[in-house]
């Protein structure tokens, strides 16, 4: 069976689901054809791709133009020691991280036509990460991030939004990010994209799981306005200051009120590593962890390991990473803790070179390096 509208033809195994408009169909078993299909239509009635992909991202895409300097000011003047551009954007970061890992990832947003967006792209291309699904908007500038770091892992960030500030409810196919396992998503600057984000809540299929990195610009808003993105998150990222923004809670108390909100595990990066109290009352035991994990019944907490431990060139990225390793744990069946530890283990990868992506292992280093500090096989 061939489809063409034109511009496309192809055939499929009779194994591969198709997403099409209107129910799925799946082929007869005696019907064998050569080749996979690896398109069909979506919602907007264009071609879209097809295929298994685990998990997409969808969030801004922004080229990254780093500045290591001695110290970040209130004010006054300091040195920069070492500069650099590279393509970020926090889902991006990990969905990148989880296809150089070997993952089959997809990518939705929104670049402008211009050097930077099909930096953007090739850059994506190049780990196999599927751009199908990333729109080039005429006369735009791609978004930018002007990153200041310096050597305590203090970070200053100013976003210029460009081209993402014009990504609609119309660039996004829900039968493409239906197709996958788990949606990855992180904020966008407009207020208008975060109710393009806000519907697509509406539109997402109960099977599609979402794991939300809200990042500062959007746990400013409060639990209030987040409430219908919280209410579907299957997974939450957040740092020790943005779960206090969120709820005006520590970070237990913060947790607890996530899951009242409807999410089923909350993910807090803690740095270099925090004294934490754990158990209840009467059980009560005090650890440095570097990551808390927290579920309706259980809890658990990343302890700080000192092994294999280096001084950071750069943290820019590093909690984007710390959410690739326990993304790839939680897509490969492994328990909460065990996601935590890998999420550690990508984290010290990320901090090891300037940039939020020239960090990141491949899944054989990943292998190598969890096997000597955790003494596990992956």
């Amino acid at each position: 069976m061939t489809f063409n509208n034109g511009s496309f033809r192809g055939s499929f195994y009779p194994t591969k689901t198709l997403f099409l408009r209107g129910p799925r169909i799946r082929p007869s078993k005696e019907i064998v054809f050569p080749l996979p299909l690896t398109k069909g239509k979506g919602d907007k009635g264009g071609w879209v791709q097809v295929s298994n992909i685990e998990i997409t991202g969808l969030g801004a895409l922004n080229i990254d133009h780093l500045y290591q300097v001695e110290h970040i000011l209130d004010d006054g003047e300091t040195v920069v020691t070492e500069t650099k551009s590279s393509p970020g954007g926090s889902a991006a970061n990990t969905i990148y991280g989880l296809a150089k890992l070997g993952v089959s990832t997809g990518f939705t947003g929104v670049v402008g036509d211009d050097a930077e967006g099909k930096i953007l792209i090739q850059d994506f291309q190049k780990v196999g990460v599927d751009t199908s699904q990333i729109r080039v908007k005429p006369g735009a500038k791609t978004g930018s991030v002007l990153c200041l770091s310096d050597k305590l892992g203090r970070r200053s960030l100013y976003v210029t939004p460009g081209a993402n500030n014009l990504l609609t409810m119309d660039d996004l196919d829900l039968t493409y990010i239906n197709q996958a396992r788990m949606l990855h998503l992180s904020s966008l600057v407009d207020d208008r994209q975060f109710k393009t984000l806000l519907k697509l809540m509406d539109g997402l299929d109960s099977s599609t799981r979402l794991s939300f990195a809200p990042g500062a610009l959007y746990t400013q808003k409060g639990l209030k306005a987040l409430a219908p993105i919280l209410s579907r998150t299957h997974i939450l990222f957040i740092n020790r200051n943005e779960i206090k923004q969120l709820t005006g809670e520590d970070i237990r108390n913060g947790a607890e009120s996530c899951l009242k909100q409807g999410c089923s595990i909350i993910v807090v990066t803690l740095g270099r590593g925090i004294s934490l109290e754990l158990g209840k009352e009467g059980s009560q035991r005090t650890v440095t962890a570097i990551g808390y994990i927290r579920e309706a019944e259980t809890e658990h907490a990343i302890e700080a390991s000192d092994q294999g431990l280096v001084s950071p060139a750069d943290t820019t990225g590093a909690g984007d990473a710390f959410a690739t390793g326990f993304l790839y744990g939680l897509l490969k069946g492994k328990g909460l803790e065990e996601c935590g530890r890998l999420g550690d283990v990508v984290a010290r990868f990320s901090i090891t070179k300037l940039g939020t992506r020239q960090g990141f292992p491949t899944l054989n280093q990943l292998a190598q390096r969890y096997r000597e500090l955790c003494n596990k096989q992956l």
